[in-house]
């Protein structure tokens, strides 16, 4: 029997820090090989995917300053530190069998092709996995928004964000064990309430081309399984949610 797929193209967006683990900074080998079980089960059912993953646990460049370095030269070290872990996470995608393409914004030809549109369509096309490294190669941008922008030129069904929590919330669930999970939610309620699901550019972005965002815990087995297979796993970003919509008719 073959598995219905709600979303046959996606962008999966991984935050650096999920590579630790237990740890604290550096990567996890336990937590790359589960990222990659979890990332095989829907390449085999034929989902496209393209892959963005931060660089949070090697170095951060919002924090740069802090430590006396300037702001664009923190964001380059930040942009480096993704091609580390795009690189980890490649090869464990292909020690699970899978073929891959690692894709940069800054050029690196000796370790990566450089990001061409067409050519990152036709490698999904073709059933390899996409990383895309380097942020979006321009400071003051996050990884965040490197993973709407990618999805938009990959054309995309969705993006997923991949977290540690069930999905949004109205108040930091690791805080307050009392916040309320949000099923469903509007890119405007996001901004309007200052959600961290994403930056604001990067929920502006999916907004402004009506790309879909799901935001759930990628650390349980099978979610990404089930949120591929249209099951209600986390919470779903969109231009209006069902309460809205019984308003107006």
């Amino acid at each position: 029997m073959k598995t219905s797929l709600k979303y046959k193209r996606i962008l999966l967006k991984l935050s650096g820090e999920s590579l630790m683990g237990e740890q604290k900074f550096g990567i996890d080998s336990r937590k790359l090989n589960f990222f990659a079980e979890e990332i095989k089960k829907i390449h085999s059912l034929g989902v496209q995917i393209g892959i963005v993953i931060g660089g949070g646990n090697i170095y951060r460049g919002l924090n740069a300053e802090e430590h006396g370095v300037e702001r664009v030269t923190g964001d380059l070290m930040g942009m480096l530190a993704t091609v580390i872990n795009s690189l980890a996470l490649q090869n464990a995608l292909e020690n699970h069998g899978m073929f891959t393409r690692l894709m940069t914004a800054i050029k690196m030809e000796e370790i990566a092709e450089p990001f061409i549109r067409r050519r990152a369509i036709r490698h999904l096309e073709k059933g390899r996995i996409v990383i895309f490294g380097a942020g979006t190669g321009h400071p003051y941008f996050s990884t965040d928004t490197a993973a709407s922008l990618r999805a938009i030129e990959i054309e995309a069904d969705a993006i997923f964000k991949g977290t540690r929590v069930d999905g949004v919330f109205d108040s930091d669930p690791e805080i307050n064990p009392n916040a309320n999970l949000f099923e469903e939610i509007s890119y405007l309620e996001v901004l309007q309430k200052n959600l961290r699901v994403m930056d604001m550019t990067a929920v502006s972005l999916c907004r402004e081309n009506n790309l879909p965002i799901v935001v759930f815990n990628m650390d349980k087995p099978d979610n990404l399984l089930k949120v591929v297979t249209g099951k209600q796993v986390g919470t779903s970003v969109g231009h209006s949610t069902k309460k809205e919509e019984l308003k107006t008719k």
